[in-house]
């Protein structure tokens, strides 16, 4: 809140240079800003009595736009890519996903790997399991198990992040 949406009686007043001015009623602390040609802005409106800067407000919200913006540049996006796998599956298969998943864990995005059970499949659950165990050993030099293998549904989901 600025200005006149301010709606307390008494603030107590921080100066443009952060020297505390002490606490003023509202009408007088107004009266100051606008004789500095600033705003008054209320940052601390929890406090008792609440806390206002006299302040360029406008300069304040563009430079907090330009940090934001900083931030956003700065922070990485990390995606989740799936390899699915069968308890089935074939040596030359599980090398193509196990080249896949270190690919994806060296550009620095999490794997989720699943086994999707068909049929009577289902029945033995230890074998996913172990193809799952196998995958994540391979790869224990560079990812971290974010989560352990489990059954969720037909799917058996284990999801790896990069170290």
């Amino acid at each position: 809140m600025i200005n006149e949406e301010i709606r307390a009686r008494e603030v107590r007043v921080v100066g443009p240079d952060g020297e505390q001015i002490g606490i003023l009623p509202l009408k007088e602390a107004l009266k100051l800003a606008e004789e500095k040609n600033l705003d008054l802005v209320n940052v601390a409106p929890t406090a008792k009595p609440p806390v206002c800067r006299i302040m360029n407000y406008g300069k304040f919200r563009y430079e907090q736009s330009k940090k934001e913006k900083e931030a956003r540049k700065n922070q990485k996006v990390i995606n989740v890519k799936e390899i699915r796998l069968s308890p089935t599956i074939e040596e030359n298969d599980f090398q193509t996903k196990l080249r896949s998943a270190i690919k994806f864990l060296k550009a620095g995005d999490k794997v989720k790997c699943s086994i999707r059970f068909r049929g009577r499949e289902i029945a033995h659950q230890s074998i996913g399991e172990k193809v799952l165990d196998r995958l994540a050993k391979e790869v224990e030099d560079i990812s971290v198990i974010e989560r352990k293998p489990k059954l969720e549904g037909k799917s058996m989901i284990m999801i790896l992040a990069p170290k």
